[in-house]
């Protein structure tokens, strides 16, 4: 991975003139991620190609954040005409690595996690943000149909599968639209760095420049049916308490059933973009994680909420074209 030509001349136009540059990241866009080390100064440089990728929502979320207390990357410098950020460096302690390598409390770790989503829901969204309404989920839950199910060989009746999904979103939308928060929408392991900071400024917040104005659960879902790393359903049920705890949320049954449905929404999404990452991008390394992701779904679907979608799959989607049929 190497960097853009310009990043030297960018780097030293903001005072960086000499540091070196070494890979750090890539993500599933198109965005890039380099370390600049300069005379005991470190940051990382954001490569995101302007034709590809809009670096202004990803400023103007961090600023909403910072303004909140949270810890988002603060900007050091940018040139949005050559898609380069430079940002502050949270280090190498991202949540999801120092889990798996047993440095640290994996449940005190995911409750700091839900302490911040708590935080989040104690105040309104930016006026700014759109909302993660019907026209959204929908076309979310349509990349399933578009890719997975294009790449499984199964016709797909986008009317039919509509309609079930309809059928479970009422009560989610309205809640949303009496009470949005602001939804970062990859809020996971991998996305959390432990910057062992007082309060909710302990873990830094990154990859949330496609924040929407939607419901609580939807961040809470992203946490704790991590398509990344497996996640206990003890761990996610004890989380899940947690949350309501902290946020006093008054109708347990009515929080569960949007977490659960919306859950499904965002499984479903992610099994489509997925094989997307594979047959359009050429990325390796996701649809290894099929039966994950299909092992959530059947945790969504096995609340009575989903029966509508639950039906749609039984008919549509045989047991073999799941799990890890494409692997």
């Amino acid at each position: 991975m190497q960097p853009p030509a310009t990043a030297p001349d960018f780097l030293a136009a903001h005072g960086w003139a000499g540091a070196t540059i070494e890979p750090l990241a890539g993500d599933a866009s198109f965005r890039r991620y380099f370390r600049v080390h300069d005379r005991g100064r470190r940051a990382v440089l954001m490569d995101a190609p302007p034709d590809r990728e809009d670096s202004r929502p990803f400023l103007f979320v961090a600023d909403a954040l910072l303004a909140r207390g949270f810890s988002a990357p603060r900007l050091l410098a940018g040139d949005l005409q050559q898609g380069l950020l430079l940002i502050e460096d949270f280090g190498d302690a991202l949540m999801g690595p120092v889990l798996a390598r047993g440095e640290a409390d994996e449940e005190e770790v995911y409750a700091r996690a839900v302490d911040i989503l708590v935080a989040l829901a104690a105040g309104p969204p930016p006026l700014e943000l759109r909302p993660y309404d019907r026209g959204e989920l929908a076309r979310e839950v349509m990349i399933f149909a578009e890719w997975y199910a294009r790449a499984a060989g199964i016709e797909v009746d986008a009317d039919g599968y509509l309609s079930a999904w309809d059928a479970v979103w009422g009560d989610v939308l309205r809640e949303t639209a009496l009470g949005p928060v602001l939804t970062l929408r990859d809020y996971h392991a991998d996305n959390l760095m432990l910057l062992y900071r007082p309060g909710v400024r302990g873990l830094g917040l990154l990859d949330f420049q496609d924040a929407l104005a939607g419901h609580p659960a939807y961040d809470l879902v992203s946490l704790l049916q991590d398509a990344r790393r497996d996640v206990s359903v003890r761990l996610e049920r004890a989380m899940l308490a947690h949350y309501a705890r902290g946020a006093g949320v008054e109708d347990a049954g009515a929080f569960e059933a949007a977490y659960q449905i919306l859950g499904a929404q965002r499984n479903v999404k992610i099994l489509g973009v997925f094989v997307r990452l594979r047959d359009r991008d050429g990325r390796a390394g996701y649809v290894e994680r099929l039966p994950r992701v299909w092992g959530y779904v059947a945790r969504n679907f096995a609340h009575p909420a989903l029966a509508p979608v639950k039906a749609w799959f039984d008919a549509q989607v045989p047991p073999e074209k799941r799990a890890d049929w494409c692997r």
